[in-house]
């Protein structure tokens, strides 16, 4: 069956609540990164009227959607941040309590991940850690696995380093947080199908360093770098609910990976599986047999590895395709890694293909 590759950035804030850009600005910038979509999500509020198709023939054009990052605003500090995703209304009066938010939005046919879920303090600069401490919970989609400005907190231990990076932050980033890989894989090895994303936190955030301003986190570099890429089993069509119902299905199911585009174009990348008279693809399950076949193939040659329960069960270098057998059940992934400046980075990370017990099947 043909899948449809539609890349997006899922975590973006606007002038409704700490972004710097309009919604028109933020627009214009993910149609010069060449995204096909994009999913507003400020703090608190969910912005209705903004939803539709924007662009024209020569740029192409640009589904814009409307979600909410959700959050206990009486917490000090605002920890367990939700991003909601596919509700028609704002989800804020029900942030005094997380289990209560994540059914409700259960119940409207939303989506549900837990963003940045391992952020880290910035001491000198009073900026506090603000990540998912209510890890009781249960009833969410997924996970923000990689969260760009997020990750970004941590290479900042002091106000010289800062300094440095902040110019230059695709020489120092090398992937998403150990800790939220490590929650992932605890996740999956437990038996929750968990779907990951990644998103840029998008605020196009300015700094003042004397008389001089800078925007250092431009719209239009954050679309660039991590952002998901969806795999729909039919075109869009043009026509918004039909489109936004294609995409908000492929997020749900897990179809869908990471891709990071600093160290090259990730569009094309395919893991897939293969048994007897059955295939699937990664967010799917396929039944433990013989000669079941898991298949990663990158665009271009790179370090893969695939992982089961936190474990590396196998890896090719600078190879642009893995092939393994499977001989037991498990929640697979694969991490892709490329160098780019001399140091080997994150470059795609896959959603699970879920290979489930067989009793027919042969014990290895």
């Amino acid at each position: 069956m043909p899948y449809y590759e539609y890349v997006g950035n899922v975590h973006v804030h606007t002038t409704y609540s700490d972004g710097e850009g309009s919604h028109q600005q933020v627009a214009e910038a993910a149609l010069l990164a060449g995204l096909d979509f994009v999913i507003f999500t400020d703090h608190n509020v969910r912005v209705a009227g903004i939803e539709g198709y924007y662009g024209d023939e020569e740029r192409g054009y640009l589904l814009l959607l409307s979600g909410e990052e959700v959050h206990d605003r009486t917490r000090n500090p605002q920890c367990n941040h939700v991003l909601v995703f596919g509700v028609e209304g704002e989800m804020a009066p029900y942030a005094y309590s997380l289990p209560t938010l994540l059914q409700e939005a259960d119940r409207l046919g939303g989506l549900t991940f837990m963003a940045h879920p391992d952020d880290q303090a910035v001491a000198w600069l009073g900026e506090p850690a603000i990540p998912w401490i209510d890890r009781y919970v249960n009833g969410f989609t997924g996970l923000e696995i990689w969260n760009y400005m997020s990750c970004f907190k941590e290479y900042l231990p002091d106000r010289k380093q800062a300094l440095r990076h902040i110019f230059r932050p695709e020489e120092i980033i090398v992937g998403p947080s150990p800790m939220t890989l490590a929650l992932w894989d605890e996740l999956l090895g437990q038996g929750h199908q968990v779907v990951g994303i990644g998103a840029a936190d998008a605020h196009g955030t300015r700094v003042r360093l004397g008389l001089l301003e800078h925007e250092v986190f431009p719209y239009d570099f954050l679309f660039s770098a991590v952002n998901t890429h969806v795999l729909t089993k039919a075109p869009l069509s043009g026509e918004l609910e039909y489109d936004k119902a294609q995409l908000y299905q492929a997020l749900k199911a897990g179809r869908a990976f990471i891709g990071y585009d600093i160290p090259g174009a990730t569009a094309g990348f395919r893991f897939s599986a293969q048994g007897q008279n059955t295939t699937a693809i990664m967010g799917e399950s396929i039944r433990l047999g013989h000669g079941v076949t898991l298949q990663a193939m990158a665009p271009a040659r790179a370090r893969i590895r695939l992982i089961c329960n936190g474990m590396v069960v196998a890896e090719e270098k600078q190879a642009e395709n893995l092939t393994h057998v499977v001989r037991s059940p498990g929640a697979y992934r694969i991490e892709v890694w490329k160098t780019y400046h001399g140091v080997e980075r994150a470059w795609i990370l896959s959603n699970p293909i879920y290979v489930e017990p067989n009793p027919g099947s042969l014990r290895s």
